[in-house]
């Protein structure tokens, strides 16, 4: 008899429950009309807003970690739903910006609202203390330091 391995359990936890969690939050974004990867740069490109003004293709790319060629596929979609649009930089027109527009901070507001009660059903089992204890777990395994909502 083999004795289970807890890193692997617990591995295998965490692969399920972000599965779980993928699953409820399209659940709670497919009414928006929006996927998850369109989600994701929405969010970087109102982060980017806040810090330090319209984000360049490039740094959507960087800060989602994918090719600039995906970047390029979610800002046709999210501008075709009129939710970004493309702007050139004022001070290098062969670089294009990306902004937000109105509806896109609609939908913003729309999505933390899914991820809200995504995450609810997910953690809906928990009491509070052990929510904290999780968050604890969780953020020291992710090296410590202040955790980025997302939104």
């Amino acid at each position: 008899m083999t004795v289970p391995d807890p890193s692997a359990q617990v591995a295998e936890q965490l692969l399920r429950l972000t599965r779980k969690l993928h699953r409820a939050q399209k659940r709670y974004l497919d009414p928006i009309g929006i996927t998850p990867a369109q989600s994701r740069l929405l969010r970087a490109v109102s982060h980017h807003d806040q810090a330090s003004g319209a984000p360049r293709m490039a740094d959507l790319a960087e800060r989602l970690e994918v090719v600039p060629r995906a970047v390029t596929t979610l800002v046709d979609a999210l501008e075709a739903n009129g939710a970004v649009r493309r702007v050139p930089d004022p001070a290098n027109r062969r670089v294009i910006r990306v902004e937000l527009t109105e509806d896109g901070r609609r939908t913003l507001r729309a999505l933390r609202e899914a991820r809200r009660s995504a995450v609810e059903e997910i953690l809906a089992p928990l009491t509070a203390e052990r929510r904290a204890a999780l968050g604890g777990l969780l953020t020291e395994l992710l090296g410590g330091g202040p955790v980025p909502c997302g939104d």
